[in-house]
């Protein structure tokens, strides 16, 4: 595969001279580890299903990632070839990325909710030369439909199933015969490393507006946000990482599988996301960190409060994707003991502002933080000049860990000449410099001229004790060309109707403008794999009268 990562070679120079690239991969952080502390507890990997509980101290998965190397090498995987990965959080994508790392090919993670339409989409437009399933993974048969697939993919030369038990089982090709032992194996490692600006990872957008992006990510560029993220974060070796976030999602990928790597700490991998499970390998791990979105932190805060038996060991839940209700950010502080970190960021960049350990609660549930180090934002203004503080208007970054590009898509790359992206988000910032994500650029209402301020009333709808969740998209008026619904999912044996909605509204001292005029009640939101809500899905549903 040819990667087309046109915005990286214009920045080496100057990320350099910064010291915000440091021309490390995955391959120097892991072989420290194995020099240093290679008895050293790495990864411990749970299964909800069938129960299976496996660790790896580093020496064991330096040498693992090293087998699995050889063994792609001999399945005909080569430098810049494309391997996918359709993968829970088993220990298994922690090692097959590792494995890539050390011949040089380029790990494509799929996220396990994927089915044919977006699987067939993303196999073809990245080329996947391997695809590695697992057999079944929640009720769902996952080989059956990667073959199902293959005959459309002309790529696609090989399947390797996990828990497979045929001639296509990951273990009998890859973990089983001693590859590393080979005579040519030495030569294959020393020979087809990756560089650090070579393209290390392929992800594919959540989809939120249309067809997934290729994001293309060097060592470097991924690197250079998860150096700043951690020490922000002031996380060590000490430190055990709890991932319960899928590791084909950015968050996943860089804070579950590569940040506890490269500080030499621990990482314990939850495949399903079970409140109950999770507060007792916090406490039988010594888990101190761990990163999620907002109804993960709802969970946890439940099932601690309900059963006593609380989580000491936890300091840190840093918490993004969606607002954070005020009362939540109160009830997770007294229950966890933990500090709740307030975040935002993309794929394209990986986190890109924070809030501090030391910031005030507060600033978790009316911010999104603050830039890490080596990143700058700027809110746009309609004629593209720098906004005031406090103003709404268009969030643009320029980072040292902004992608490559999209692949076979650089029309798309939405990055100027001067290498400021334009997120598509709308913001505002204070004078201190954090921002409060305000929605989308697609999704704003204008109402009459008025914008409305739709991620400030879904937060405030949040608060509402009847409210699961809550978007607001517009839909066409000709006098006023737009007026506001609100599409809520209302929590279990609970009601909600538009008089409860307009009056708690007036309550929380909303403009009577703001409040929105329709309301729909439905089960389910339509949502990425990612759990992000679709909202032109809702609006297309709003124009076919589906809602």
């Amino acid at each position: 595969m040819e990667f087309d990562a046109v915005l990286l070679p214009s920045r080496r120079a100057e990320s350099m001279a910064r010291g915000q690239w440091h021309d490390r991969t995955i391959n120097h952080y892991l072989d420290a580890c194995a020099a240093a502390v290679p008895d050293k507890l790495a990864l411990t990997a749970v299964r909800a299903e069938g129960g299976d509980f496996r660790q790896f101290t580093y020496r064991q998965l330096a040498a693992l990632a090293d087998r699995i190397a050889i063994g792609l090498s001999r399945l005909g995987v080569g430098r810049d070839d494309v391997v996918a990965m359709q993968m829970p959080n088993w220990w298994q994508f922690s090692l097959l990325y590792l494995a890539c790392s050390r011949i040089g090919a380029v790990l494509n993670p799929l996220m396990p909710i994927f089915r044919e339409r977006e699987l067939g989409f993303m196999l073809r437009h990245g080329e996947a030369k391997l695809l590695v399933v697992p057999r079944q993974f929640r009720n769902f048969d996952h080989e059956a439909m990667a073959r199902r697939l293959k005959p459309q993919l002309p790529s696609l030369a090989r399947i390797v199933v996990v828990d497979g038990g045929g001639e296509d089982d990951f273990d009998t090709l890859l973990t089983k015969p001693e590859w590393e032992k080979q005579p040519d194996a030495t030569r294959i490692l020393a020979a087809n490393r990756p560089g650090p600006d070579d393209i290390t990872q392929l992800i594919y957008t959540s989809g939120t507006t249309g067809e997934p992006k290729g994001v293309m990510h060097s060592a470097n560029t991924l690197m250079a946000n998860i150096v700043p993220y951690a020490e922000r974060l002031k996380l060590g070796k000490a430190d055990v990482v709890l991932m319960a976030s899928p590791m084909a999602h950015q968050t996943g990928f860089m804070y579950g599988l590569m940040m506890p790597i490269m500080l030499q700490a621990q990482a314990v991998l939850q495949d399903v996301w079970e409140p109950a499970k999770a507060a007792e390998l916090i406490r039988q791990q010594d888990v101190t960190f761990t990163m999620a979105s907002t109804p993960f932190l709802t969970d946890l805060t439940r099932v601690v409060s309900e059963t006593g038996r609380g989580v000491p060991g936890l300091k840190t839940f840093l918490c993004a994707g969606a607002p954070i209700p005020g009362p939540l950010v109160e009830q997770a502080r007294k229950a966890l003991g933990a500090k709740i970190v307030s975040a935002w960021g993309m794929t394209e960049n990986g986190a890109v502002t924070l809030i501090r350990l030391d910031d005030d609660d507060e600033r978790a549930f009316t911010t999104d933080g603050c830039a890490l180090p080596g990143v700058e934002v700027r809110i746009l203004d309609g004629d593209g000049a720098t906004a005031p503080a406090g103003e709404i208007g268009r969030l643009v970054v320029r980072a040292s860990s902004n992608f490559g590009g999209y692949l076979k898509r650089p029309q798309w790359n939405n990055t100027d000449p001067d290498g400021w992206f334009d997120t598509g988000d709308l913001a505002r910032i204070d004078a201190a410099g954090y921002i409060r994500i305000t929605g989308r650029s697609k999704d704003v209402i204008i109402r009459g001229g008025e914008n409305i301020p739709v991620v400030e009333i879904e937060a405030l709808l949040y608060r509402h004790p009847a409210v699961a969740q809550v978007a607001i998209v517009a839909y066409p008026d000709e006098r006023l060309g737009e007026r506001a619904c609100a599409v809520v999912v209302p929590k279990s044996n609970q009601t909600f109707d538009q008089a409860a909605m307009t009056e708690f509204l007036k309550q929380q001292k909303v403009t009577t403008q703001y409040i929105p005029e329709r309301l729909v009640v439905c089960d389910a939101m339509p949502a990425t794999p990612s759990g992000k809500i679709q909202k032109f899905r809702l609006r297309e549903m709003l124009r076919e009268g589906a809602l």
